[in-house]
């Protein structure tokens, strides 16, 4: 269920029509991760544990709370996403995908040459993408830079950037929080994909990043924390950074390593491991 003909009309996202239920976008979350896995197994490379598990968030965020337009995705007032964890394409394709940014079809096509989807996003060539990643760390820097840009431009754009949790190992990360908090830009939001795991095992035996929230609030955060699979709970956090001023917002979302999958869940080999034949049939089965 892509953007309705309704909801592409004026360049409003639906919360300003008639607002997708709770349970129309777990339906939409559900077909996000059939894609995910099907996609990734095609291409017989990819990151699908860290894609599945931001499903929810990119759910509500583009389903409910961005204004955007996938007609004219340069539209200038457009609420701005930045995937700051850039290998979790997978995730962000689906989702422009549903949206109508491009044909369903073209997901198939992801890493291949020529494709529009390659392995990181490349804001050059994929329509509704706004920052080409690759190198963790530089999304919350980027995302800040949008954000005063709306301020000096009068513009009223909100950013949204989505980091890992292991990626908060990156000291520009911490740069950035910092600079984010004295300049005051409460026009960004930043999600933290928390579900502990990284490249190559938990977080708190790589770099232990807790009291993780708390060092949020030291950098001068607003911070939330909320269950990042339960859409209810995303939707409200959401709602709760919408009148903070003179403060950025983090929410930190908890989430499943490799979400919806068991065999994936919690298991670090599938932050970068593409699945088999077997696998994709198993991991579909169960996301049916």
């Amino acid at each position: 269920m892509a953007i309705s003909e309704e909801r592409l009309k004026t360049g409003i996202t639906p919360s300003e029509t008639r607002p997708l239920t709770v349970t129309e976008m777990e339906a939409i979350a559900r077909r996000l991760r059939r894609h995910i896995v099907s996609m990734i197994a095609k291409a017989a490379s990819g990151h699908p544990g860290g894609s599945l598990s931001a499903v929810e968030i990119l759910t509500a965020l583009y389903f409910n709370v961005m204004r955007h337009n996938p007609r004219e995705p340069g539209w200038s007032e457009r609420d701005r996403f930045v995937l700051s964890k850039g290998h979790a394409a997978p995730a962000l394709y689906s989702v422009l995908a549903e949206c109508g940014y491009f044909p369903l079809e073209e997901l198939s096509t992801l890493r291949q040459l020529d494709s529009r989807l390659q392995g990181h996003t490349d804001r050059k060539v994929t329509p509704g993408v706004e920052m080409s990643a690759g190198a963790l760390g530089q999304g919350l820097s980027f995302s800040l830079g949008a954000a005063l840009a709306a301020r000096l431009g009068l513009q009223k754009y909100h950013v949204y950037v989505l980091l890992g949790d292991g990626e908060c190992d990156e000291g520009q990360v911490w740069e950035a929080a910092m600079a984010a908090a004295h300049f005051k830009a409460d026009n960004l939001t930043a999600i933290i994909d928390r579900n502990e795991i990284q490249l190559d095992g938990w977080t708190r035996d790589i770099m232990n990043l807790e009291p993780f929230a708390d060092k949020w609030r030291a950098f001068g955060w607003n911070v939330i924390e909320t269950d990042g699979h339960d859409i209810t709970q995303l939707l409200q956090a959401f709602e709760k950074t919408r009148n903070v001023k003179a403060q950025p917002s983090a929410i930190i979302a908890h989430t499943v390593k490799g979400k919806g999958v068991s065999f994936m869940e919690n298991n670090p080999d599938f932050h970068g491991k593409a699945p088999n034949k077997g696998e994709l049939d198993r991991a579909l089965k169960e996301l049916e």
